[in-house]
């Protein structure tokens, strides 16, 4: 998927990735997609009754189940007037047979600190709101499953963690504790942000690419923006973009974020 290269190349025959490339070479994919084309996206929110906001994401084979919990905790020293966001993502041995059970994975870390920057960055929730009275705040964890790997993990995960935000409620806080049962008020999400990833494969550049587009890609560009700033940027493997390749890409993002917001903001306000 991320780092771990190898596995992938391993697991699609050099006759596979030259046909990939072939086809590249004459500006086709194998689900003939445009080369700046997302796969089919499909959002349904509110699917975890125990949860205060949920998601689950299709982007083409790839599927990222995200739930969101509120919980009250200690506020910290250093920040007595705000909650707290934690961001986690497990790869699940049943999305692809890369992943495994146990700690967290190298790639889940390097995902869930990617999704996690994003929103922090574009300040899409104010901590400050999560701010219940001296002592207390809530703090919300965004808990991301990957249930099927077909490639580009980050901008099925952002648009899943942004959905299941944007659906959240805040529970009741009475006598020192949360009553689950009793959800008062919509978690307040000042912004969206959504993640656009390129993969280059030969002097090809594709959108959005599926797992056997990453299994032969020699770079991967990740640009997660709003409507005005990139809040966040993370690129992987060995190979490299030129700079003009890179601004393309973020004007590529920016368009694409209008897109992918109205697929959030569509299923936010059912």
């Amino acid at each position: 998927m991320f780092t771990n290269k190898g596995y992938y190349m391993n697991s699609i025959n050099l006759a596979k990735a030259n046909y990939i490339k072939e086809l590249l070479s004459r500006d086709l994919r194998e689900d003939s997609r445009a080369l700046m084309d997302f796969r089919d996206i499909s959002i349904n929110t509110n699917i975890l009754k125990n949860a205060e906001g949920s998601a689950q994401v299709d982007l083409g084979g790839t599927r990222v189940l995200c739930g969101v919990k509120l919980q009250p905790e200690d506020t910290m020293k250093d920040t007595p007037d705000q909650g707290n966001l934690v961001v986690s993502a497990e790869l699940l041995p049943l999305a692809s047979n890369e992943y495994d059970y146990g700690p967290p994975s190298p790639d889940a870390i390097e995902l869930a600190r990617v999704v996690d920057r994003g929103i922090r960055a574009g300040q899409c929730i104010d901590l400050k709101d999560l701010f219940i009275e001296e002592g207390k705040a809530w703090t919300a964890f965004v808990d991301l499953y990957i249930l099927n790997f077909d490639g580009n993990l980050f901008d099925a995960s952002y648009m899943a963690a942004m959905s299941a935000l944007s659906s959240a409620w805040v529970p009741k806080y009475e006598n020192d504790a949360a009553v689950m049962e009793e959800r008062i008020k919509k978690l307040k999400v000042d912004n969206i942000v959504t993640a656009t990833t390129f993969a280059k494969i030969g002097q090809k550049i594709v959108l959005d690419p599926d797992a056997n587009e990453e299994a032969v890609a020699s770079t991967r560009l990740t640009i997660a923006v709003d409507k005005e700033f990139i809040r966040a940027m993370q690129k992987g493997l060995s190979g490299s973009f030129t700079q003009k390749e890179i601004q393309d890409a973020v004007d590529i993002a920016f368009e694409k974020h209008a897109m992918l917001k109205d697929y959030i903001s569509a299923q936010s306000n059912k």
